[in-house]
Formats: structure tokens, C-alpha cells, sequence
């Protein structure tokens, strides 16, 4: 539930003296969570101030989540109720009351999706002269064209299989495009079923541009599914097609590998892998206007009920219009275009071990350039005295440079070593990939540790100078991936700090070596030490506020779910240490309860630019602690993956990163979301003669090349 607010308003005095009694728990599901970000990415599409083919963006990428959300979360939750986990825990709700909840809210998101693209965004493209052609639109010239194309391109990639005794109902891929077709007559052999399934091959464009000669305009399409349904009737020649009707089902994707059997990771990957297609399902998509005895049928098929069925006005997969901005030459119609920036220590090209000895360097993506790691590992894979290259591999992309550059040094006789992560959800298979292709030309190449994702982002040169070796690092906030650094807000470090390259390299040692963990200098490391010095900072702060000290911690990250770190906040609060925190996605604590954590503030911003980095800060007396990290505070991050936290030691660049990184986003009033202590988010707007502060456009302004 969303709500518009100009400013926080006084509670009455009855609300102030609320405890934690007229609470269902002390903390707010994940689940429900999850599904109030999606309402805060829906309105980035509802917003008449976004451009709009960037509107449509975002509500393709509420599809997107929503399409994980069933994959994952929705799965577990009927694994758990089909398990019998049946009673709340700690006064929350139990598995089936939360699936109701969440079946409930997650029909009205999708509703609101479809009334937003019919009534807002189709109309409004259309006066933009970009629209998107029904069957009932074609001119006849449109009509000659698409039957020439579907009988081309379409006809001899298309199996329909008609239901009978010996032809079962096929296998449906996951999240793939099908059609039920309803038939009426008997065909070549006698046969009179009634009912057929054509599966869209994946080949096929989803959407199909009209050539300008056809269309008359630059910018007209055509939906798969309109092809189909216009056509399919050429499949069952001498057959009445009484009706076409589009259908989706979502599966289950996680992967489940047993830890104790696994014997070798990457056979056991292999193995799981194509199973992914083919999980149960949980979700069934049907465009409206398919009758119901269809809808019975399909729920039967794959053993769904009315609470799983989503009717859709409209594609049955709105992802697929992720492409539509890419195809239109409209630069009105979308966010300016920027060049990123870089800091004044590389503004000069040249050496960049050389500008490293000379001191940190902190880049701020997407406003300021990656291109400086990519030029740190082409330099590295050509420079004569780089002797040894290590890094972690998390996401990176099935079109990589930076592996391009890894597999380049290694054919030159470098010693590389790439910690690949092959479990990181739905890269599986582009990681699989390049660990083959890295091997092939000689690279150490190890998956970490079973049990324990690498989610650390790491990478360390060794160089030879002066008769000895020096080691530089880059540690990060975000992915390697060229892509996302356009996308999404992350901090980067580059240092030659002797103290961060030996804990960097001795983290290397762990992830493929054996032995006991040495104690570091100056990283934090799940999950070894991280979980118990974030509890140990925020007690420092609790105590500092104890002797009548200030006392303020500010922490940002994707989420929030820890329990013994909520709870440390709650007492910090308690205490009266002032804590900000801006949590992009899912906060399972409750800001604003008298008593427990009135002094706490949960605020999320969406915009233009995924917020993705996570910091952490500590005011410890007014020294001022500023730590960069790969971790969210979630229990699979403290205790079920290797995460790397570094503090920010330069007095300039920690400065950057509170300015840039914290006080302006706590400063914005655009597109910030905060969350009341029911969980419910409000967009905070800026006070009458106050100065509208957007923190992603200020920082555009502030730090990118124009």
C-alpha cells in the first residue's frame, strides 16, 4: 500500500503511547515487503514527470520483479504450507495467511500494472505516434505483410499439438509464451479433441517493428501474440478456430543442490540446471476474455487454483516490452543521455598503478566512469611486471570485457586466479561459461566454498616494482558487470594501502585455500567477523548516547531483514541514538514505535538509477566511521556468503562518500519513499518554500561529464 504525503504528520496523543502490543511481530514480512517496492518501481510508471518511454520501463521492470517474487518467495511459501508450517512465529502470520495476503496485494499490482498501460501509457504513446497495432487496426497492406511474415518466419518453427490420448498435454517451459486453441471439427484422421497448445518458440520476437512502407509511420509494432492469433487457424487446415487464447506459467526456480552429496559443483550445477524449466508451478497468466471452462482446464493442467490465476489485459508478458524504448529514436521520450564522470586523480590518462601509489581513488557509479577498472585489468593483462591477477566473479554478463582482459593475461603467462560464483541466481549458466573459457587457457579457476556464496567484490594485482612486489586492490559495492555500472549506484575503492591489499589477498587465501581464518586489519568479512562488528558499532553508538554523547548511525543497502541486528537498533533507539536508514527494497523493522524506535527513520528512494550501494556509518564520537560494503544486513549475507566491508580510511574521500553516498539522499524530497510503522511507504514532497532536492540528479549534476 502506497500513499502521497506532503510532510509527516503529528500522531494524536493515543496513537504516540502505541506499543508493540497492536503489532502483529516486531518485524514486517519479507514477503509483503518485496511486493510494496514493486508498488513504489509501479509508480515510477505512474509518474506524469518521468519521460514516457522510460514510464513503460519501469513497468516492464515491475514484471520483471514480479516474475522473481513467484519464482522464489511465492514458491517457498507453498513449499512451507505444503510442508505443514502452518503456525506464525513470533505473532506473525502463519504460511497460508501470508499467501493470502500476498495473492491478494499481488492481483492488485498486476491490475493496476494493465490499467496503467492501457489507460495511461498506450494512449499517450499513440498521440506520440508509437503505437502498438490490434488485428482490428491493420490496413490491408499491414494485414498481406504480417501473413506473409508469419507463413516466412514463424510457420516452420511452430509444433501444435493437439490434445488426445496419445498426445498428452506438453511440457511448459517456465515463464514461456503458449496458446490454447479451441477447435471444432475432426481433422485428417478423425480425431475431434476440441483443444490444442501451440508453444511460441523463444526464437521468435515478442515484438515485431513494421517496416515504414508497410506502416505509414516509424514506429508501429505488432505483439507475437496478435500474429498468432490472427493466423494459427493455417495450422489446423479443414478446423474452426473458435478461440486463441494466450497463456504464461511461472515455476519454481530456485535450485536445490544438497551441500553433504555434492562431490563436484559445477557437475552437480549442470545437472540442476535444466531442471529450472520444469519446476512446480505457481502462477498461471491468461489474457482476459478466455472462457472459463479454458481456465479450469489450464488451472487442472497444472494442478493450480483460482488464487494462482492472473487475468491480464493485455501481453501476457510485459517484460518483453523492455526492448520497445530501444527500438525508438525519440530523445524526448526518454532520460537525457550523460557521459560519466571521472575523479581529478584520473582525469589525466596514463599509468593507473601510478595514480594509485599516489593515493585512494573513489569512484562513484553511475556518475562517475567504470571504464577505470576495465583500463586497471587491460593494463594489468599487458604490463610485463604484473606477475598475478585475482577476482571474484559474481554477475558479470554473458559479453564481458573485463573477462575478455582476464583470459588475455593468463595466454600471456600471468597467474590468474577467478573465484567464480556459480550459484548467483540466474547467472548460473554465464558463469558456468566463462569459468570453462577461463580455464581452457590456464586460469585457476575455484567456485569458492560450498555453503558459502562469494559475493565479495574483489580484485587484486600483484606487481612487480623495484626489485618487490606490490599488490593494488579495487573492492566494490556493485557487480563486475559493464552493464549495471550504467544502472545502478555503487561505490567503487582503489588502493595500495598495504594493510587492505594483505587482508584482500589473505581473503583470497581462504576462498581457495584450506586453513583457519587469520584475524584482518582492516576488512570485515562474513562470515567470519562482519555480523558481530556491525552489532558491536551499534552498541558503541548506544553507549556513546548512554554518557550523554552524540550518537548517529546512518546505514544504506538493498535490505533489511537481520534479527539481532534489528533488534540493536531497536535498543540503540531506545537509548536515543539517532539512526537514518535508506533501505531500497525490503525493511522488516518498524520505524516510529514510541518506546522502541521512534528515534529510527526508514526511507527508500526510486529513481532513475537503481540504488544499489551499500554504507555504512558510524559517528563514534565524531571520528566518523564510513565502511563500503558487498553486504546487505540479511542473514544470508552475515552467515551463508563471503561478503568483504572496507572502511574508507582518506579523510577526502570519506567526506565523498557521507556527501554523495548519505546526506544527499537524506536530503532529498522527490523521490524519496517513507515507510510509517505499519510498513506503509509515503512519498515525502517537499515542503512549501522549500527547494526541491532530487539526490540522483544533484549528484548527475555534480560529478558526471555532461
Amino acid at each position: 500500500m502506497i500513499k502521497t504525503m506532503s510532510k509527516r504528520t503529528p500522531r494524536p496523543a493515543a496513537a504516540r503511547r502505541t506499543t508493540m502490543k497492536s503489532f502483529h511481530a516486531r518485524f514486517l514480512a519479507r514477503e509483503t515487503g518485496l511486493l510494496a517496492f514493486n508498488r513504489r518501481v509501479l509508480a515510477q510508471a505512474q509518474d506524469k514527470d518521468a519521460p514516457l518511454l522510460e514510464r513503460l520501463r519501469f513497468l516492464c521492470i515491475v514484471s520483471s520483479n514480479m516474475d522473481e517474487f513467484f519464482e522464489i518467495r511465492v514458491a517457498e511459501l507453498k513449499e512451507r504450507i505444503k510442508m505443514g508450517d502452518e503456525v506464525g512465529r513470533e505473532g506473525a502470520k502463519s504460511a497460508s495467511e501470508l499467501f493470502a495476503a500476498v495473492s491478494s496485494e499481488a492481483h492488485a499490482i498486476v491490475n493496476e500494472q494493465y490499467r496503467v498501460l492501457n489507460e495511461e501509457l498506450l494512449p499517450e504513446l499513440a498521440s506520440e505516434k508509437v503505437r502498438f497495432l490490434q488485428e482490428k487496426d491493420w490496413s490491408p497492406q499491414q494485414h498481406k505483410w504480417l501473413q506473409d511474415y508469419f507463413q516466412r518466419e514463424m510457420v516452420p518453427l511452430l509444433t501444435p499439438i493437439g490434445l488426445d490420448p496419445a498426445h498428452p498435454f506438453p511440457r511448459v517451459l517456465n515463464k514461456s509464451l503458449n496458446i490454447a486453441v479451441a477447435l471444432e471439427g475432426r481433422d485428417a484422421f478423425g480425431r475431434s479433441s476440441g483443444t490444442a497448445i501451440v508453444q511460441a518458440p523463444r526464437l521468435l520476437p515478442r515484438v515485431i517493428r513494421l517496416p515504414e512502407k508497410v506502416s505509414g509511420r516509424a514506429y508501429h509494432f505488432v505483439l507475437l501474440t496478435s500474429v498468432l492469433q490472427a493466423f494459427l487457424g493455417a495450422l489446423f487446415q479443414g478446423m474452426t478456430v473458435l478461440g486463441a487464447y494466450p497463456f504464461r506459467v511461472t515455476r519454481n526456480s530456485d535450485l536445490f543442490l544438497d551441500d553433504e552429496e555434492i562431490k563436484n559443483l559445477r557437475t552437480a550445477l549442470q545437472g540442476e540446471l535444466p531442471q529450472r524449466h520444469f519446476g512446480d508451478t505457481v502462477r498461471l497468466e491468461i489474457a482476459t476474455g478466455c472462457p472459463r471452462n479454458m481456465e479450469h482446464f489450464l488451472l487442472q493442467q497444472f494442478d493450480l487454483t483460482d488464487h494462482d490465476l492472473y487475468r491480464v489485459d493485455g501481453p501476457v508478458n510485459l517484460v518483453r516490452l523492455m526492448q520497445v524504448p530501444d527500438l525508438i529514436d525519440l530523445p524526448k521520450l526518454k532520460y537525457p543521455p550523460f557521459l560519466p564522470g571521472l575523479p581529478k586523480a584520473l582525469e589525466k590518462q596514463g599509468d593507473l598503478f601510478a595514480q594509485i601509489r599516489k593515493g585512494d581513488i573513489l569512484l562513484h557509479h553511475p556518475y562517475q566512469s567504470f571504464n577505470p577498472v576495465i583500463e586497471l585489468l587491460e593494463q594489468a593483462a599487458a604490463d610485463p611486471n604484473v606477475v598475478a591477477i585475482k577476482q571474484t566473479v559474481y554477475r558479470t554478463g554473458t559479453d564481458s570485457v573485463l573477462m575478455q582482459y582476464l583470459i588475455d593475461a593468463a595466454k600471456r603467462g600471468k597467474e590468474v586466479t577467478v573465484v567464480v560464483e556459480l550459484l548467483a541466481r540466474f547467472d548460473e549458466e554465464a558463469n558456468l561459461n566463462w569459468a570453462a573459457k577461463l580455464e581452457e587457457v590456464g586460469a585457476h579457476v575455484v567456485y569458492g566454498v560450498v555453503g558459502y556464496k562469494t559475493h565479495a567484490k574483489m580484485l587484486l594485482v600483484v606487481r612487480r616494482e623495484e626489485g618487490r612486489l606490490r599488490r593494488y586492490v579495487h573492492l566494490s559495492t556493485g557487480n563486475y558487470h559493464t552493464r549495471t555500472a550504467k544502472l545502478y549506484t555503487d561505490f567503487g575503492l582503489l588502493t595500495a594501502n598495504p594493510a587492505i591489499c594483505d587482508d584482500a589477498n589473505e581473503l583470497f587465501k581462504q576462498l581457495t585455500g584450506l586453513g583457519h581464518a587469520r584475524k584482518l586489519t582492516h576488512l570485515w568479512v562474513s562470515p567470519f567477523t562482519l555480523h558481530e562488528r556491525i552489532i558491536a558499532a551499534v552498541r558503541r553508538e548506544s553507549r556513546n548516547a548512554k554518557a550523554g554523547k552524540p550518537a548517529h548511525i546512518i546505514a544504506k543497502m538493498n535490505t533489511l531483514l537481520e534479527p539481532r541486528v534489528i533488534d540493536a537498533l531497536y535498543a540503540a533507539s531506545g537509548i536515543g541514538v539517532k539512526v537514518d536508514l535508506l533501505v531500497r527494497g525490503v525493511c522488516a523493522l518498524r520505524p516510529g514505535i514510541p518506546g522502541l524506535s521512534e528515534n529510527i527513520r526508514v526511507r527508500s528512494i526510486i529513481g532513475r538509477f537503481l540504488e544499489h550501494s551499500r554504507i555504512f556509518y558510524f559517528l563514534n564520537g565524531g571520528e566518523e566511521n564510513v565502511y563500503l560494503s558487498s553486504a546487505d544486513w540479511m542473514e544470508r549475507n552475515f552467515f551463508r556468503r563471503i561478503e568483504a566491508c572496507v572502511p574508507v580510511l582518506d579523510p577526502k574521500l570519506k567526506a565523498r562518500v557521507i556527501r554523495e553516498g548519505l546526506r544527499s539522499c537524506l536530503a532529498d524530497n522527490l523521490q524519496t519513499w517513507e515507510m510509517d510503522s505499519e510498513g506503509v511507504y509515503h512519498l515525502r514532497k517537499a515542503s512549501r518554500g522549500s527547494i526541491p532536492v532530487s539526490a540522483q540528479a544533484q549528484l548527475l549534476a555534480q560529478l558526471s561529464a555532461g
